[in-house]
C-alpha cells in the first residue's frame, strides 16, 4: 500500500515522539502525549485503509493468529 504524501510526512513528524516514548518507557512531557495520540489515529487510518484494500491478508493474519494460540 502506497501512502500519499501528506500521510508520510505527518508519520515522520512522529516518529521521534514514538522512539522517546519507547526509550523512557514513558510519557515524559504533554507534547508527548499530545503526539502518540496522533499517531494512534493516524495508526488507526492506516490500518482502516489496509484492511479496505487487502482483506484477504487480514482475514489470514487473524487466522493464523488464532491458530497460534
Amino acid at each position: 500500500m502506497k501512502l500519499d504524501a501528506a500521510m508520510f510526512v505527518r508519520l515522520r513528524r512522529l516518529a521521534p515522539v514514538l522512539d522517546d516514548v519507547l526509550n523512557a518507557g514513558q510519557v515524559e512531557h504533554a507534547d508527548q502525549a499530545a503526539g502518540l495520540a496522533s499517531l494512534a489515529q493516524l495508526c488507526s487510518q492506516l490500518s482502516d485503509a489496509y484492511n479496505r484494500h487487502h482483506p484477504d491478508e487480514i482475514a489470514q493474519a487473524r487466522a493464523d493468529a488464532l491458530e497460534s494460540q
